[in-house]
C-alpha cells in the first residue's frame, strides 16, 4: 500500500467480527507491517472502497483481510472488516499466482 496509514480503527463494529477466528488484534496489525498483497475488493465496495490483503502471521499462518481506510482528521487509519485464516487452496492458488 502507498499510503501513509497512522495506525488502526477498533471498535464494537469490527473487532467481535475480526477476532472470532481466535486471533489477536496484534496479529492481524502485524500482517499489515510485513508487505502484504493488497487487492481492490468490488464486490464488496458498494458504499466505500474495500481491499483485500494477504499475509502471514509471525507464526506463518495466511490470513486474509477485508479492510478498508478511514479518514480521521488528518490521519488515515486501517479499519478491518474481517479476518479469516486462508484454506490450503487458496494459499497454493496464490502462491502459484505470485510466482508468475
Amino acid at each position: 500500500m502507498d499510503v501513509s496509514v497512522a495506525g488502526f480503527e477498533w471498535d464494537k463494529g469490527n473487532w467481535p467480527k475480526c477476532g472470532r477466528h481466535g486471533l489477536t488484534r496484534d496479529e492481524i496489525e502485524a500482517v499489515f507491517e510485513g508487505s502484504p498483497a493488497v487487492y481492490p475488493d468490488p464486490a464488496h465496495s458498494r458504499e466505500e472502497e474495500r481491499m483485500l490483503a494477504i499475509g502471514t502471521t509471525q507464526a506463518g499462518r495466511w490470513l486474509l483481510i477485508a479492510f478498508t481506510l478511514r479518514r480521521r482528521e488528518r490521519e488515515t487509519l486501517i479499519r478491518p472488516i474481517s479476518v479469516r485464516y486462508m484454506h490450503r487452496k487458496e494459499v497454493d492458488h496464490y502462491e502459484r499466482q505470485s510466482e508468475s
